[in-house]
Protein backbone atom coordinates (compact mmCIF):
# COMPACT_ATOMS: atom_id res chain seq x y z
CA UNK A 1 0.00 0.00 0.00
CA UNK A 2 2.81 2.50 1.11
CA UNK A 3 3.98 1.82 -2.55
CA UNK A 4 0.91 2.96 -4.04
CA UNK A 5 0.59 5.72 -2.16
CA UNK A 6 4.01 7.20 -2.87
CA UNK A 7 3.70 6.33 -6.52
CA UNK A 8 0.58 8.57 -6.63
CA UNK A 9 2.73 11.53 -4.93
CA UNK A 10 5.96 11.13 -6.77
CA UNK A 11 4.05 10.53 -10.69
CA UNK A 12 1.42 13.93 -10.66
CA UNK A 13 -1.76 13.12 -12.74
CA UNK A 14 -1.66 15.84 -15.84
CA UNK A 15 -4.57 17.90 -14.91
CA UNK A 16 -7.16 19.52 -16.56
CA UNK A 17 -7.72 23.43 -15.85
CA UNK A 18 -4.67 23.59 -14.08
CA UNK A 19 -4.62 27.69 -14.30
CA UNK A 20 -3.15 28.50 -11.08
CA UNK A 21 -5.69 31.83 -11.01
CA UNK A 22 -8.80 30.02 -11.35
CA UNK A 23 -7.02 26.69 -8.45
CA UNK A 24 -6.23 29.79 -6.43
CA UNK A 25 -9.40 31.29 -6.53
CA UNK A 26 -11.52 27.92 -5.37
CA UNK A 27 -9.16 27.78 -2.61
CA UNK A 28 -11.42 30.25 -0.85
CA UNK A 29 -14.44 28.51 0.32
CA UNK A 30 -12.01 25.05 0.88
CA UNK A 31 -9.79 27.17 3.19
CA UNK A 32 -13.01 28.47 4.79
CA UNK A 33 -14.73 25.56 5.26
CA UNK A 34 -11.40 23.38 6.66
CA UNK A 35 -11.01 26.51 9.22
CA UNK A 36 -14.80 26.43 10.43
CA UNK A 37 -14.13 22.63 11.02
CA UNK A 38 -11.43 23.07 12.37
CA UNK A 39 -12.65 25.93 15.24
CA UNK A 40 -15.65 23.59 15.74
CA UNK A 41 -13.65 20.07 15.90
CA UNK A 42 -11.66 22.14 19.10
CA UNK A 43 -14.48 23.30 20.39
CA UNK A 44 -15.84 19.87 20.55
CA UNK A 45 -12.96 18.29 22.16
CA UNK A 46 -12.54 21.11 24.92
CA UNK A 47 -13.97 20.61 28.11
CA UNK A 48 -12.94 19.59 31.71
CA UNK A 49 -11.47 16.30 32.48
CA UNK A 50 -10.85 15.50 28.37
CA UNK A 51 -8.48 12.72 28.15
CA UNK A 52 -7.32 13.84 24.25
CA UNK A 53 -6.25 17.17 23.96
CA UNK A 54 -8.22 18.98 21.14
CA UNK A 55 -5.98 19.29 18.09
CA UNK A 56 -5.56 15.37 17.56
CA UNK A 57 -8.85 14.75 16.47
CA UNK A 58 -8.33 17.96 13.52
CA UNK A 59 -5.40 16.69 12.35
CA UNK A 60 -6.42 12.64 12.28
CA UNK A 61 -9.31 13.89 10.46
CA UNK A 62 -7.71 15.87 8.02
CA UNK A 63 -4.99 13.54 7.33
CA UNK A 64 -7.92 10.90 6.55
CA UNK A 65 -9.78 12.78 4.25
CA UNK A 66 -5.79 13.92 2.63
CA UNK A 67 -5.57 10.10 2.27
CA UNK A 68 -8.91 9.67 0.21
CA UNK A 69 -8.19 12.47 -1.88
CA UNK A 70 -4.64 11.09 -2.88
CA UNK A 71 -6.47 7.63 -3.68
CA UNK A 72 -9.11 9.58 -5.83
CA UNK A 73 -6.48 11.60 -7.05
CA UNK A 74 -6.77 10.67 -10.85
CA UNK A 75 -10.40 10.97 -11.31
CA UNK A 76 -10.71 14.31 -9.36
CA UNK A 77 -8.29 15.41 -11.85
CA UNK A 78 -9.93 14.34 -14.96
CA UNK A 79 -13.08 15.85 -13.27
CA UNK A 80 -12.22 19.17 -12.63
CA UNK A 81 -8.14 20.06 -11.40
CA UNK A 82 -8.88 22.90 -8.80
CA UNK A 83 -11.65 20.77 -7.54
CA UNK A 84 -8.18 17.75 -5.62
CA UNK A 85 -6.41 21.59 -5.19
CA UNK A 86 -9.03 22.42 -3.37
CA UNK A 87 -9.53 19.55 -1.42
CA UNK A 88 -6.26 18.80 -0.58
CA UNK A 89 -4.67 22.42 -0.82
CA UNK A 90 -7.37 24.18 0.80
CA UNK A 91 -9.56 22.01 3.11
CA UNK A 92 -7.52 19.28 4.44
CA UNK A 93 -4.24 22.32 4.84
CA UNK A 94 -6.57 24.55 6.62
CA UNK A 95 -8.06 22.01 8.96
CA UNK A 96 -4.72 20.55 10.41
CA UNK A 97 -2.47 22.93 11.58
CA UNK A 98 1.52 22.34 12.19
CA UNK A 99 1.75 25.87 14.17
CA UNK A 100 -0.78 24.65 16.77
CA UNK A 101 0.69 21.74 17.17
CA UNK A 102 4.27 22.71 17.72
CA UNK A 103 2.64 25.64 20.21
CA UNK A 104 1.02 22.91 22.11
CA UNK A 105 3.89 20.49 22.61
CA UNK A 106 6.26 23.77 23.79
CA UNK A 107 3.20 24.39 25.92
CA UNK A 108 3.94 21.17 27.84
CA UNK A 109 7.44 21.82 27.84
CA UNK A 110 6.92 25.27 30.22
CA UNK A 111 3.76 23.96 32.12
CA UNK A 112 2.07 26.43 30.16
CA UNK A 113 -1.30 25.35 32.24
CA UNK A 114 0.47 25.36 35.56
CA UNK A 115 0.15 22.04 36.60
CA UNK A 116 1.54 20.36 39.45
CA UNK A 117 4.19 18.32 38.05
CA UNK A 118 8.45 18.14 37.67
CA UNK A 119 10.09 19.00 34.72
CA UNK A 120 10.55 15.07 33.89
CA UNK A 121 6.47 15.22 33.18
CA UNK A 122 6.44 18.50 31.63
CA UNK A 123 9.27 16.41 28.77
CA UNK A 124 7.05 13.47 28.85
CA UNK A 125 3.90 15.62 28.28
CA UNK A 126 5.53 17.69 25.15
CA UNK A 127 7.21 14.41 23.65
CA UNK A 128 3.91 12.37 23.89
CA UNK A 129 2.26 15.34 21.93
CA UNK A 130 4.81 14.84 19.51
CA UNK A 131 4.71 11.55 18.95
CA UNK A 132 1.27 10.63 19.18
CA UNK A 133 0.03 13.64 16.66
CA UNK A 134 3.16 12.41 14.13
CA UNK A 135 2.24 8.93 14.08
CA UNK A 136 -1.93 9.26 14.19
CA UNK A 137 -1.60 11.73 11.42
CA UNK A 138 0.45 9.17 9.22
CA UNK A 139 -1.53 6.73 10.47
CA UNK A 140 -4.98 8.44 9.12
CA UNK A 141 -3.27 9.13 5.82
CA UNK A 142 -3.10 5.23 5.60
CA UNK A 143 -6.32 4.48 6.64
CA UNK A 144 -8.11 6.95 4.16
CA UNK A 145 -6.21 5.80 1.60
CA UNK A 146 -7.03 2.22 1.85
CA UNK A 147 -10.77 3.27 2.38
CA UNK A 148 -10.90 5.22 -0.84
CA UNK A 149 -9.15 2.06 -2.77
CA UNK A 150 -11.76 0.12 -1.62
CA UNK A 151 -14.42 1.71 -3.74
CA UNK A 152 -12.00 3.78 -6.25
CA UNK A 153 -12.81 1.21 -8.97
CA UNK A 154 -16.82 1.90 -8.56
CA UNK A 155 -16.75 5.52 -8.51
CA UNK A 156 -17.75 7.40 -11.54
CA UNK A 157 -17.73 10.97 -11.76
CA UNK A 158 -20.10 13.27 -14.65
CA UNK A 159 -19.17 14.99 -17.59
CA UNK A 160 -15.97 17.73 -16.93
CA UNK A 161 -17.73 21.07 -16.17
CA UNK A 162 -18.52 23.56 -18.90
CA UNK A 163 -16.79 26.82 -19.10
CA UNK A 164 -19.70 28.92 -17.50
CA UNK A 165 -19.60 25.99 -14.47
CA UNK A 166 -15.90 26.66 -14.11
CA UNK A 167 -16.04 30.09 -14.12
CA UNK A 168 -19.71 30.33 -11.76
CA UNK A 169 -17.43 28.07 -9.66
CA UNK A 170 -14.73 30.53 -9.46
CA UNK A 171 -17.26 33.98 -8.87
CA UNK A 172 -18.90 31.85 -6.03
CA UNK A 173 -15.44 31.72 -4.56
CA UNK A 174 -14.67 35.23 -4.46
CA UNK A 175 -18.56 36.47 -3.03
CA UNK A 176 -17.72 33.36 -0.25
CA UNK A 177 -14.69 35.36 0.76
CA UNK A 178 -16.28 38.74 0.43
CA UNK A 179 -19.14 37.60 2.47
CA UNK A 180 -16.66 36.08 5.22
CA UNK A 181 -15.50 40.30 5.13
CA UNK A 182 -19.33 41.85 5.55
CA UNK A 183 -19.53 39.13 8.38
CA UNK A 184 -17.14 40.25 10.04
CA UNK A 185 -18.42 43.56 10.45
CA UNK A 186 -22.04 42.66 10.40
CA UNK A 187 -22.21 40.27 13.34
CA UNK A 188 -21.80 40.70 16.87
CA UNK A 189 -18.05 41.54 18.51
CA UNK A 190 -17.91 38.84 20.42
CA UNK A 191 -17.74 36.35 17.32
CA UNK A 192 -14.83 38.56 16.07
CA UNK A 193 -12.91 36.56 18.36
CA UNK A 194 -14.59 33.38 17.91
CA UNK A 195 -14.57 32.80 14.03
CA UNK A 196 -15.06 35.97 11.92
CA UNK A 197 -11.80 37.45 12.22
CA UNK A 198 -10.20 34.61 11.46
CA UNK A 199 -12.28 33.73 8.35
CA UNK A 200 -10.64 36.96 6.87
CA UNK A 201 -7.53 35.60 7.04
CA UNK A 202 -7.93 31.96 6.16
CA UNK A 203 -8.04 32.09 2.13
CA UNK A 204 -5.03 34.64 2.58
CA UNK A 205 -2.72 32.22 4.70
CA UNK A 206 -3.44 29.22 2.70
CA UNK A 207 -2.64 31.03 -0.65
CA UNK A 208 0.90 31.90 0.74
CA UNK A 209 1.26 28.64 1.65
CA UNK A 210 -0.38 27.53 -1.71
CA UNK A 211 2.72 30.15 -3.63
CA UNK A 212 5.50 29.04 -1.57
CA UNK A 213 5.26 25.61 -2.92
CA UNK A 214 4.81 26.63 -6.03
CA UNK A 215 8.05 28.94 -5.96
CA UNK A 216 10.15 26.66 -3.43
CA UNK A 217 9.38 22.71 -4.22
CA UNK A 218 10.30 23.07 -7.80
CA UNK A 219 14.12 23.96 -6.55
CA UNK A 220 14.54 21.60 -3.88
CA UNK A 221 13.32 17.93 -5.01
CA UNK A 222 14.81 16.32 -2.28
CA UNK A 223 13.04 18.60 0.25
CA UNK A 224 9.52 20.19 0.43
CA UNK A 225 10.67 23.04 1.40
CA UNK A 226 7.47 25.20 0.58
CA UNK A 227 5.70 23.59 3.14
CA UNK A 228 8.92 23.79 5.61
CA UNK A 229 8.60 27.29 5.07
CA UNK A 230 5.20 28.11 4.90
CA UNK A 231 5.20 25.94 8.53
CA UNK A 232 8.20 27.46 10.20
CA UNK A 233 7.48 30.91 9.20
CA UNK A 234 3.50 30.20 10.70
CA UNK A 235 4.58 28.73 13.85
CA UNK A 236 6.87 32.34 14.22
CA UNK A 237 4.06 34.49 13.46
CA UNK A 238 1.88 32.50 15.98
CA UNK A 239 4.77 32.61 18.33
CA UNK A 240 4.70 36.29 17.31
CA UNK A 241 1.01 36.82 18.47
CA UNK A 242 1.07 35.58 21.52
CA UNK A 243 4.13 37.58 22.89
CA UNK A 244 1.89 40.51 21.63
CA UNK A 245 -1.23 39.55 23.66
CA UNK A 246 1.06 39.65 26.47
CA UNK A 247 1.81 42.71 26.23
CA UNK A 248 1.59 45.63 29.29
CA UNK A 249 -0.85 47.61 28.50
CA UNK A 250 -3.04 45.53 27.32
CA UNK A 251 -4.17 45.59 23.64
CA UNK A 252 -7.22 46.47 22.60
CA UNK A 253 -10.37 44.10 22.07
CA UNK A 254 -10.18 45.01 18.49
CA UNK A 255 -6.72 44.29 18.31
CA UNK A 256 -7.28 40.90 20.18
CA UNK A 257 -9.66 40.00 17.53
CA UNK A 258 -7.23 40.87 15.02
CA UNK A 259 -4.25 38.93 17.01
CA UNK A 260 -7.05 35.90 17.33
CA UNK A 261 -8.06 35.98 13.66
CA UNK A 262 -3.85 36.18 12.74
CA UNK A 263 -3.51 32.58 14.94
CA UNK A 264 -6.74 31.16 14.07
CA UNK A 265 -6.88 32.04 10.19
CA UNK A 266 -4.04 33.00 9.15
CA UNK A 267 -1.15 30.36 10.85
CA UNK A 268 -3.62 28.14 10.89
CA UNK A 269 -4.12 27.72 7.29
CA UNK A 270 -0.38 29.04 6.78
CA UNK A 271 0.93 25.64 7.98
CA UNK A 272 -0.77 21.96 7.89
CA UNK A 273 0.39 18.72 9.35
CA UNK A 274 -1.98 17.14 6.56
CA UNK A 275 0.68 17.72 3.54
CA UNK A 276 3.65 17.00 5.93
CA UNK A 277 2.55 13.64 6.45
CA UNK A 278 1.99 13.18 2.87
CA UNK A 279 5.25 14.48 2.43
CA UNK A 280 6.91 12.28 4.50
CA UNK A 281 5.25 9.21 2.69
CA UNK A 282 6.97 10.87 -0.40
CA UNK A 283 10.44 10.77 0.85
CA UNK A 284 12.73 8.11 1.46
CA UNK A 285 12.68 6.72 5.10
CA UNK A 286 16.05 8.63 6.07
CA UNK A 287 15.21 11.67 3.89
CA UNK A 288 11.80 11.59 5.84
CA UNK A 289 12.99 11.49 9.06
CA UNK A 290 14.79 14.22 8.48
CA UNK A 291 12.28 16.28 7.16
CA UNK A 292 10.58 15.86 10.39
CA UNK A 293 13.45 16.52 12.84
CA UNK A 294 13.67 19.61 10.46
CA UNK A 295 10.47 20.62 10.91
CA UNK A 296 9.71 19.49 14.40
CA UNK A 297 13.16 21.52 15.07
CA UNK A 298 12.65 24.65 13.50
CA UNK A 299 9.03 24.86 14.48
CA UNK A 300 10.17 24.56 18.57
CA UNK A 301 13.46 27.02 17.56
CA UNK A 302 10.68 29.57 16.78
CA UNK A 303 8.73 28.87 19.93
CA UNK A 304 11.91 29.63 22.17
CA UNK A 305 13.20 32.17 20.52
CA UNK A 306 10.22 34.32 19.82
CA UNK A 307 7.83 33.29 22.53
CA UNK A 308 9.83 31.86 25.66
CA UNK A 309 12.68 33.99 25.63
CA UNK A 310 10.57 37.83 26.25
CA UNK A 311 8.61 35.65 28.83
CA UNK A 312 11.26 34.39 30.39
CA UNK A 313 13.20 37.64 30.81
CA UNK A 314 9.92 39.21 31.70
CA UNK A 315 9.11 41.73 29.31
CA UNK A 316 6.04 39.71 28.54
CA UNK A 317 3.58 38.71 30.73
CA UNK A 318 2.59 34.81 31.91
CA UNK A 319 -1.27 36.45 31.34
CA UNK A 320 -2.58 36.75 28.31
CA UNK A 321 -5.25 39.23 27.69
CA UNK A 322 -7.01 38.04 24.54
CA UNK A 323 -9.44 35.09 25.57
CA UNK A 324 -11.83 33.95 23.21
Amino acid sequence: MTQSLCKILRHPIPLRMSNCQRKGVVLTPASILGLLARLGLQALGSFDGQSVFPLLYVQGLGCFVMGICLRLKEPLGQFYGPLYTALTTGFCGSLTTFSGWQFDIFGAWINAGGYRRGNLSNAVDGIGISLVTLTLSLGSLVFGFNCASLVAQKLTFPKFPSWWQRYAISLLSALMYGAAIVAYFVLPKRYRHQATAALIFSYPGTLTRYLLSILLNPRYPYLPSGTLAANTFGSALLAASHVLQGVNPPVSPNACSILLGLVDGYCGCLTTVSTFAAEIYDLEWWKGCRYVLLSWGLGQLMMVTIFGIPQWSGHVSNHVTCIM
